[in-house]
């Protein structure tokens, strides 16, 4: 059963206005990622009361206290399984996981794995900013080779994980890439990746300035190379164009857009057999049960 995204009448950048305020490195990708996902909540008529945001631990954790709405502030790397739990309870509501570099190719890489595999229907939205930022700059495990970071001044003794090989590896529903400091591109891929959840997982790789601790994939230095591959022609359902176009060597364009998606594949609640025929969703099933009668047995 495929239960439609939750929708409001309408929705405005002010309804999730916070007093708090934002305390990043000036410069930081955040600002801009934090902007363009309340764009996208507003464009889809989602008000802040009709979505589940989770956070990870991590710089870009802290958005959780800088907006209104319903927000999750978890573990480092177990966004996911929360998100996904959240979003079996209850279908309708639509569910954005927020994670770093760190967190999820290394403490919640498995879980990674397995929410691409069993293509949950969530968002989620990597904040790649290339190391640790929060815990001052240590480096990820997409830290680029032979770079000098906190705690690794040589460079880091293991291989970097190619991320993008790594997930297009996973067969995954939705792909989608951009750079922090392109808000109108950010806003129309977490657009596209909130509405791809009725099909499945949406994976949205963004390209995040880190200006105190990232002196190699800068601002400047992603500004110049990215680039927009839908408005060149690429087609999204061609998925060995777009495994090719998300691994090329990014050391002189960096493609952009929405690289792959597919909208065939049940996503893993319409696989669950036993809630084929259900009209309702788990939370509205929750209901008040006396356990004394159990409760006697021990009694």
């Amino acid at each position: 059963m495929s239960i439609p995204l939750m929708t409001g009448s309408g929705s405005s950048m002010q309804q999730y206005r916070c007093a708090n305020r934002c305390t990043w490195c000036d410069g930081c990708g955040d600002y801009g990622i934090w902007t363009a996902m309340q764009r996208a909540l507003v464009e889809l008529k989602i008000a802040p009361w009709q979505a589940l945001l989770c956070y990870d631990v991590g710089c870009h954790g802290n958005m959780s206290d800088k907006l209104l709405g319903y927000r999750f502030h978890g573990l480092h790397g177990r966004v996911l399984p929360f998100a996904a739990g959240a979003k079996l309870a209850n279908p309708r509501v639509p569910v954005l996981a927020f994670g770093g570099d760190g967190a999820s190719f290394s403490e919640g890489v498995g879980h990674l794995v397995h929410a691409v595999r069993s293509n949950y229907p969530i968002t989620f939205i990597l904040h790649n900013n290339g190391n640790y930022g929060l815990t001052t700059g240590q480096a990820s495990a997409l830290t680029w080779q032979d770079q000098p970071m906190n705690a690794a001044p040589n460079g880091i003794p293991e291989r970097t994980i190619h991320s993008m090989d790594f997930l297009f590896s996973l067969e995954p529903t939705f792909v989608a890439r951009t750079f922090s400091g392109d808000i109108p591109h950010m806003t129309k891929m977490f657009a596209a990746a909130i509405a791809h959840q009725q099909h499945g997982f949406a994976f949205v790789d963004v390209l995040q300035a880190c200006p105190t601790y990232n002196h190699f994939a800068t601002h400047e230095y992603l500004l110049e190379r990215c680039y927009d591959c839908n408005a060149e022609g690429h087609d999204p359902s061609d998925a060995a164009k777009a495994r090719q176009l998300a691994t090329a060597d990014t050391s002189k364009r960096i493609a952009c857009g929405i690289l792959y998606q597919r909208t065939d594949l049940p996503h893993f609640y319409d696989r669950l057999v036993p809630r084929k025929d259900k009209k309702t969703t788990p939370a509205e099933e929750v209901e008040i049960v006396d356990t004394g009668k159990w409760l006697k047995r021990f009694t």
